[in-house]
């Protein structure tokens, strides 16, 4: 009876391990996109813990609606860092549809040296203009109880040096909407392409 037991144990076992096996598969790495700017290559690494925001910048890549934007806005903080600001810019011909906010107290993600995030008005609003942050970070950009923040959904992995190229280039000091006076690129940095790596 003990031997029959064990017997239907083993069976039971060998059973099991294929779904177990299963079970223990790695998860895909995180999708890379490389943007050839004309101040160099930055490569980012998308995030899926922030899957609609992820998941929007990767239309505007595959539907080439980021190639020919441009860099049009550099804030300096100087120690602090600083960030800087491209992407669609309200053309009609880039824009799709505006999406979820997705804050970083709901994917646990930060504005940290590097991270990609949404720029937007309202939540709710952002389209295809991003972020990329330089320096020590921007926590105060991040979800509080009172403030919805911005939706980061990335980080450079490659190519930290054309950012700060960007934040050092020259602005014009009279362009900008009230609030942005003087963070307005000009020249502007182009980004010639956005593709995905993998």
């Amino acid at each position: 009876m003990i031997r029959r037991s064990l017997l239907g144990l083993a069976f039971l076992v060998t059973l099991a391990a294929p779904a177990l096996a299963q079970e223990t598969t790695t998860e895909a790495p995180p999708a890379r996109v490389a943007l050839d700017t004309s101040a160099g290559t930055i490569v980012i690494a998308l995030d899926m813990k922030a899957p609609i925001t992820a998941a929007n910048f990767l239309r505007y890549v595959d539907e080439r609606r980021l190639d020919g934007a441009e860099f049009y806005r550099a804030l300096d903080l100087g120690a602090a860092g600083g960030l800087v600001q491209g992407g669609s810019n309200g053309d009609p011909a880039r824009v799709l549809p505006p999406i979820a906010h997705e804050p970083t107290s709901q994917t646990g993600l930060s504005h940290v040296e590097g991270a990609v995030s949404m720029a937007r008005f309202d939540p709710g609003t952002a389209t295809g203009d991003f972020f990329i942050v330089v320096g020590p970070g921007l926590r105060s950009l991040d979800a509080t109880a009172g403030d919805p923040g911005f939706a980061v959904f990335g980080r450079v992995v490659e190519g930290m040096e054309a950012v700060r190229a960007i934040l050092a280039s020259p602005r014009s000091p009279t362009a900008g909407e009230p609030g942005m006076v003087g963070q307005m690129l000009e020249p502007r940095i182009e980004i010639r392409s956005a593709r995905r790596l993998d």
